[in-house]
C-alpha cells in the first residue's frame, strides 16, 4: 500500500485504497506522505472521520515514523493538527468582548450568577457587581468552570477540557470563523486559533477532519495551509461528512434569538420581528417531511424573512465601531447573511437540492436544505486542485470501486472526470478460520414494526451460549433500548443475571465501551456510532449480533430524492442508493468482530433476506469473507468453545 500511496502522488492520479482492518493503513500512508512533502517542500494533509483516529495518528503513528524516517530526512519531520474555529476557546469572548448590551453592563453570554461566583471578577468598568443568585445554573457552574480552566490551558482546544461540557456553554466561550473579527481583534496577539494554525505553517503533515477539510476547499477563504496531496482516511464517510459540511437549516428558535439580537443593536430593525413571526407560524403549519415544492405560506414568509435581512445587514453596518459592541455586531452581521443566504437558497428550489421539515419532541421544528449529491462539489473543490489518496476498510462494493468512485466525484461527465484508480490491498486476517458469519434463514423477516419475536429468542440463545461478550447493532435506538429491555428480564428470570446488558444513551459512549470490554458476561446493545466507532479485541466481543439489514429509513428525504433521480435516469433506485448504503453498514458492523490475528467469534445477522432475497448474495460478498453457515446448532456449540478458552485463560 505504501508503494501505491508513494507512485499516486508522484505521478498526480487519484486513488481509492481498500485496506482491510489490521492492515496498518495509516503507517502505510504516512510514510511516502512524509517523503513527498519532503521532497516537494508542501504539505501533505491527512483528514479523518473521527477524533479518535486523529488523536492515533498525532500521538502514536507520527511519533513511532519520526524515529525511522529521520534518516532518510536528515532531519526531524514535523506535524500538526488543525480543527476549526469552534473547538477553541476565545479570549475575546471568554473576556466578555461579545456583549450585546454594549459597554459597562454585565456580558450576557456568561449571565450574573457565573460572575458572581468567581470573587474579585468586575463586570465592567463602570457597572457593580450584580447580586448573587440563590443557587447557580448548571450552565453557570459549567462556564465558569470554562473560565477557571482557560488560565491554565495552553491550547484552548475544548478536547483537552475533560469531562467535557454541553454544548451550550461552549458556545459561550467560542465563535465560529464568521463571527471572528480577525486582524481587528484586540485579543489577536493571544488567540489559541492563531497559534496553533501559526504551529502548522510549514509542517510537514497537517491532520483535520472531513469536515475542516470540505470547509477549506469550497469555502471563501483558506484554512489549511496550502498543499497539493490530500490523504483522506475513513474515507466511506466522506461523502456524509461533506454533504453535512454544506447543509444549511432555519428554526424559529434560532432565528428569534438572531431577531431579538439585531434589535437590540439596531432597533430599526424592528422588521425582523415580524418578518420571523411569519417564518414560525409558516413553519408549524407545513407538514413534516421532504418538500419537493415549497408551500406558498412558506414561501411567502421565507421571501420576507430574506428581504428583513437584508435590510438588517445594511442597518448593522453603521450602527457601531468600538469594543464590545463591534464584536456584537459582527456576531449579528454574521447571523443575518447566513439565514438570508439559506432563505435564498430555499427560494431558488435548484433542482440539485433538496429541502424538507423535520420535527424533534426536544428542537422543535427545523428547516433544512442540501445537495442531493456532493459529487461535483468534491470533484471541483478537492480533487481538481490536488491528488487525492482515499482510504478505508469498505471502499469497494463486492469487489467494484465504481459505486465509491462516483459518489466522490471520481466519474461523472466524459472530459471532466479525473484519472484515477482502485486497489485492494487485502487484510491480515485469515476470515473462515477465524470467524463464523451465521444467517438464520428460518428467522421470519423483520417488518416495518420491528424483529419478530423468533429473533429476540434467538439473540437470547446466542447471548447465553458466548457467556456474554456480544456486541449488538441495532437499526435504531428504539430497537436496541427494546431488546435490552427485554432481555435483562428473560435473563434474570432464566437466572442468568451474572451477564450485564448495557445500552447505548444510558451512559457515556466511552464508559460503556470500557466496561463492555472490562466485564467479559456484558453485552453492548447500540446503533450508528458503535457500527464503526468500537474497537474491542479479544475475548470480550466473540459475538457481533447485527438485528437487520440497515437499509436506510425510505422517508428519509435526501435517501427518497436520490432515489428518484436515479429512476428518472433510467436506473434502478433502491440498488443505486439503499443496497450500496446497507452493504457498507454491514460490512462495517461486521468487521467489530475480527480486529487482531488471534481474534475468533461470530457474526450473526438475524435477518433471513440475507439467504432469501436476491439481492442477499450481494450483499453477503460485500461482507468480510467469514465462514458462513445456517446451521444453528453448529452456532451454538462454536461459541460455548471459545467461552470455555476464554474463561480457562482469564
Amino acid at each position: 500500500m505504501a508503494a501505491q500511496v508513494e507512485q499516486a502522488l508522484t505521478q498526480q492520479q487519484h486513488l481509492l485504497v481498500q485496506a482491510g482492518t489490521g492492515t496498518g493503513k495509516s503507517l502505510a500512508y504516512l510514510v511516502p506522505a512524509l517523503l513527498h512533502a519532503d521532497r516537494t517542500g508542501k504539505p501533505v494533509v491527512v483528514a479523518t472521520a473521527t477524533l479518535a483516529l486523529q488523536a492515533q495518528i498525532v500521538t502514536h503513528d507520527l511519533p513511532q515514523l519520526s524515529q525511522a524516517v529521520t534518516p532518510l530526512l536528515g532531519r526531524e519531520p514535523t506535524w500538526a493538527l488543525v480543527k476549526g474555529r469552534r473547538n477553541y476557546l476565545c479570549q475575546h469572548k471568554l473576556a466578555g468582548g461579545y456583549a450585546e448590551e454594549g459597554p459597562g453592563d454585565t456580558p450576557a453570554l456568561f449571565g450574573a450568577e457565573a460572575w458572581q461566583s468567581e470573587p474579585g471578577v468586575s463586570t465592567g468598568p463602570a457597572g457593580p457587581e450584580p447580586p448573587a443568585p440563590a443557587a447557580p445554573s448548571a450552565l453557570a457552574a459549567q462556564v465558569l468552570r470554562l473560565r477557571q480552566w482557560a488560565r491554565a490551558t495552553s491550547s484552548g482546544d475544548r478536547d483537552e477540557l475533560v469531562p467535557g461540557v454541553s454544548e451550550t456553554a461552549w458556545e459561550q466561550v467560542s465563535v465560529s470563523a464568521r463571527e471572528c473579527l480577525g486582524g481587528k481583534c484586540p485579543a489577536l496577539a493571544d488567540c489559541f486559533v492563531e497559534r496553533a494554525r501559526a504551529a502548522a505553517a510549514g509542517v510537514d503533515v497537517v491532520v483535520t477532519n472531513h469536515a475542516l477539510m470540505a470547509v477549506d476547499a469550497m469555502g471563501e477563504t483558506a484554512i489549511l495551509p496550502e498543499h497539493q496531496a490530500l490523504i483522506v482516511d475513513e474515507a466511506h464517510e466522506c461523502v456524509d461528512r461533506v454533504t453535512s459540511a454544506v447543509t444549511a437549516e432555519l428554526t424559529p428558535a434560532g432565528v428569534g434569538a438572531l431577531a431579538k439580537r439585531i434589535t437590540r443593536l439596531s432597533p430599526s430593525s424592528s422588521e425582523v420581528d415580524k418578518a420571523t413571526q411569519a417564518f414560525t407560524q409558516a413553519l408549524e403549519a407545513t407538514e413534516s417531511g421532504r418538500l419537493p415544492h415549497l408551500p406558498e405560506p412558506l414561501a411567502l414568509a421565507l421571501t420576507q424573512l430574506r428581504d428583513a435581512m437584508r435590510r438588517a445587514m445594511t442597518q448593522l453596518k453603521s450602527a457601531g465601531k468600538a469594543g464590545s459592541v463591534e464584536a456584537a455586531l459582527q456576531q449579528a452581521r454574521v447571523g443575518a447573511q447566513e439565514v438570508f443566504e439559506t432563505a435564498a437558497r430555499l427560494l431558488a428550489q435548484a433542482p440539485a437540492d433538496v429541502a424538507w421539515v423535520a420535527r424533534d419532541d426536544r428542537w422543535g421544528s427545523t428547516l433544512c436544505v442540501a445537495p442531493m449529491s456532493v459529487a461535483g462539489l468534491i470533484r471541483s473543490g478537492i480533487l481538481q486542485s490536488r491528488t487525492v489518496v482515499f482510504t478505508s476498510a469498505t471502499m469497494s462494493m463486492g469487489g467494484q470501486f465504481e459505486p465509491a468512485a462516483q459518489a466522490l466525484g471520481l466519474t461523472g461527465t466524459e472530459g471532466q472526470s479525473p484519472a484515477w484508480r482502485g486497489i485492494d490491498v487485502g487484510s491480515p486476517f485469515d476470515y473462515p478460520r477465524q470467524g463464523i458469519l451465521y444467517l438464520p434463514a428460518h428467522l421470519p423477516p423483520p417488518t416495518r414494526q420491528g424483529s419478530p419475536v423468533q429473533a429476540l429468542e434467538e439473540l437470547q440463545a446466542l447471548i447465553l451460549a458466548a457467556g456474554g461478550r456480544t456486541l449488538g447493532l441495532f437499526s435504531s435506538m428504539r430497537a436496541a433500548r427494546s431488546a435490552a429491555e427485554q432481555l435483562r428480564h428473560r435473563l434474570a428470570d432464566a437466572g442468568h443475571s451474572q451477564i450485564r446488558i448495557l445500552c447505548q444513551g444510558e451512559e457515556r459512549l466511552s464508559t460503556l465501551v470500557r466496561q463492555f470490554r472490562e466485564q467479559p458476561t456484558s453485552c453492548l446493545f447500540g446503533t450508528l456510532s458503535l457500527w464503526q466507532g468500537v474497537d474491542v479485541p479479544g475475548s470480550s466481543c466473540q459475538l457481533v449480533v447485527i438485528d437487520r439489514i440497515p437499509f436506510p429509513r425510505p422517508d428519509d428525504p435526501l435517501t427518497a430524492a436520490r432515489t428518484e433521480a436515479a429512476a428518472a435516469a433510467g436506473g434502478n433506485g433502491f440498488a443505486a442508493v439503499s443496497l450500496p448504503h446497507a452493504a457498507l453498514r454491514l460490512a462495517q458492523g461486521a468487521g467489530r468482530l475480527v480486529r487482531r490475528s488471534d481474534d475468533r467469534g461470530v457474526v450473526a445477522i438475524l435477518d433471513s433476506r440475507l439467504s432469501t432475497a436476491g439481492y442477499g448474495a450481494f450483499l453477503q460478498r460485500c461482507l468480510p469473507p467469514l465462514w458462513p453457515t445456517t446451521n444453528r446448532q453448529t452456532v451454538l456449540d462454536a461459541l460455548q468453545r471459545l467461552d470455555r478458552a476464554a474463561c480457562a485463560g482469564q
